[in-house]
């Protein structure tokens, strides 16, 4: 069976097994780099759209403040936002793994939220859930400022890579352990403004094949 079709939009109340079908070929102008395309652009816009209904029934009648992980999650946020119609408050947090005086791999803040969280509702929005080492960090960052409650939004799920106990309440997609770019993710500061989400050649990331 085609890797295709083990793509499977995903939420945690109900996982859908249901095949997202044949996404097409690359773009002459990317094939260099891009390998295929996992998720196409309309195949995306379908599942923000389903989404933001989910969100917005279960922050019904709250205002919310929606908390949004840089830099990756620019286009996913803008979809998602767009679509509800709650009364909403919008922060950034940025997280690196790197930076001056840190060791390789050491998980360092480098945007603090502005907004008071106390006694809200948080909806944490990130482009991809993978181990959870930079969720579980934030997590315990966003529950020491008390606010009313969580809720985890995910595009992209890789389970398998998963080495924290930490789930989304939401999530778009869950994707094998591919290297995968666009639809705002990168690979060195590149192929953020693809439209939709393709797989990195093993060649360009350096990944094992």
């Amino acid at each position: 069976m085609d890797d295709e079709f083990n793509v499977a939009p995903r939420c945690m109340k109900k996982t859908r097994q249901a095949s997202l079908g044949r996404t097409g070929p690359v773009p002459a102008r990317w094939r260099r780099d891009v390998g295929r395309v996992l998720i196409s652009e309309r195949q995306i816009a379908r599942r923000v759209r389903e989404l933001s209904a989910e969100i917005q029934r279960d922050f019904a009648g709250r205002e919310t403040v929606v908390v949004s992980l840089l830099s990756g999650t620019v286009m996913f946020l803008a979809d998602l936002m767009r679509l509800l119609t709650l009364p909403l408050r919008l922060d950034f947090i940025g997280v690196s793994s790197y930076g001056p005086g840190t060791t390789s791999g050491e998980l360092v803040f480098t945007k603090e939220l502005r907004l008071d969280v106390k006694g809200r509702d948080v909806l944490l929005v990130d482009d991809i859930l993978d181990t959870g080492r930079t969720m579980t960090k934030v997590l315990a960052k966003l529950r020491a400022l008390k606010p009313r409650r969580i809720k985890v939004c995910v595009l992209l799920d890789k389970a398998a890579r998963r080495v924290e106990p930490v789930q989304a309440d939401y999530a778009g997609f869950e994707i094998p352990d591919y290297f995968v770019v666009g639809y705002g993710m990168d690979f060195g500061e590149r192929y953020r403004n693809l439209p939709f989400i393709g797989v990195l050649k093993d060649e360009v990331s350096g990944k094992p094949g």
